[in-house]
């Protein structure tokens, strides 16, 4: 179970501040941005080569950026658990968006599966969950953010760098990247199913 009501969650946030980043409950549009430029710092630079799969895809914008960086992959797929941000998604990507509890729901094949920010509101089980689903679709690997430190919060999952070594451990991870030196109290990282 979430820490808070998912669909509360975003769907007021929605109300205030539109089809924006805070729209999704980002800080600002430059954190977004932020998380989004490190994501494609690990991703291949030949991405018309690879399929990426968008956990918790929100209203599409990562599909946009990589649009705007002319790094698009040679497919899209967003999936996300509301249904706003499926009917968002859907007409501003024209990509298929999934309705799916990423955390139970059997995931389509990807290349890569991408996650910014949906797991934050997670608890500890449902992160480990999240995360083995994603890695388990993917066939070359799983990239993610995820809020970085030993903070306790009751809206907030924090995750430090042990956690996501253990949880990486667990799922047989053959590679573990982090990059966490962009922003404070955040982290990226990208399980690897080869060693490369």
């Amino acid at each position: 179970m979430p820490r808070i009501d998912n669909k509360t969650f975003y769907s007021t946030a929605i109300e205030k501040y539109g089809i924006t980043a805070k729209g999704v409950n980002w800080h600002s549009k430059e954190s977004q941005k932020l998380r989004f430029d490190i994501i494609f710092k690990m991703l291949p630079q030949d991405m018309d080569k690879y399929s990426v799969a968008d956990a918790g895809c929100g209203f599409g914008d990562l599909y946009l950026y990589m649009i705007k960086k002319k790094r698009v992959p040679k497919e899209y797929i967003g999936i996300d658990s509301l249904v706003d941000m499926y009917s968002i998604a859907s007409e501003r990507t024209g990509c298929e968006i999934l309705i799916a509890d990423i955390c139970k729901d059997s995931l389509p094949p990807a290349d890569f599966y991408v996650c910014s920010g949906a797991m934050n509101v997670l608890e500890e089980f449902e992160t480990h969950l999240f995360m083995q689903n994603c890695f388990n679709a993917c066939k070359v690997g799983f990239i993610f953010n995820a809020l970085h430190g030993e903070k306790k919060s009751e809206t907030y999952n924090y995750l430090t760098t042990a956690q996501i070594e253990e949880i990486a451990a667990h799922l047989g991870v053959k590679k573990v990247l982090f990059k966490d030196d962009y922003m404070q109290d955040d982290i990226t990282a990208l399980f690897l199913k080869e060693s490369i």
